[in-house]
């Protein structure tokens, strides 16, 4: 049965037990989203100054995620029976750390449960919930990364603009060139005097 992270921390607390170092989290070192719900022209720098600082986090901090645990399957032997090694992660989509204008793409995600409004993400990679815990945190990281990103678009600079102004003006020539050598073929057909 898998027993959810915050359980197992109220049962502490509740006994009067001390916490061992894995319960105890850090504050969320995520920074905040800029609120708006849809990306205008106006506010992609902003988005995109957000984006890299989040990319720059690297994954998700332990206490922004409801973490459960339960036994794995396949390989493992005696190991996958016993210990619960599989990690599942469930964050709920209106969390404050996930940008407003990525919420409806990852909707569509295939992570997305309908039910409980939330992402739901797992990892049994590894035989150790250490790092699966790990794993699902920068896989939850890199699903928020990717569909924040897909949403930024880039403006093309004035050299960019210049660059495709000059690759239409050499196609045109080409198709102009070819047209006319096609056009004089034709035309040599058509001026042979037969006998």
């Amino acid at each position: 049965m898998a027993l959810c992270l915050r359980a197992r921390l109220s049962q502490y607390l509740l006994q009067g037990q001390k916490l061992h170092p894995r319960f105890v989290h850090s504050s969320p070192n995520l920074p905040q989203p800029p609120s708006f719900a849809s990306l205008a022209p106006e506010h992609e720098k902003e988005a995109r100054s957000w984006l890299s600082s989040f990319r720059a986090a690297a994954t998700v901090p332990k206490d922004l995620v409801e973490l459960s645990f339960s036994r794995s399957s396949g390989p493992g032997g005696q190991n996958v029976n016993k210990v619960s090694t599989k990690v599942t992660a469930r964050c709920r989509l209106d969390a404050p750390w996930i940008p407003l204008w990525a919420r409806e793409s990852l909707m569509e995600s295939p992570y997305y449960v309908k039910s409980s409004h939330s992402l739901l993400m797992t990892s049994s990679a590894s035989r150790s919930q250490a790092s699966n815990v790990d794993d699902v945190l920068s896989k939850l990281h890199r699903l928020v990364v990717e569909f924040a990103a897909k949403l930024i678009t880039n403006s093309p600079t004035k050299e960019q603009r210049k660059r495709v102004v000059d690759f239409q003006k050499a196609d045109n020539i080409r198709r102009r060139v070819q047209k006319d050598r096609q056009s004089s073929i034709k035309k040599s057909r058509s001026n042979k005097k037969w006998d």
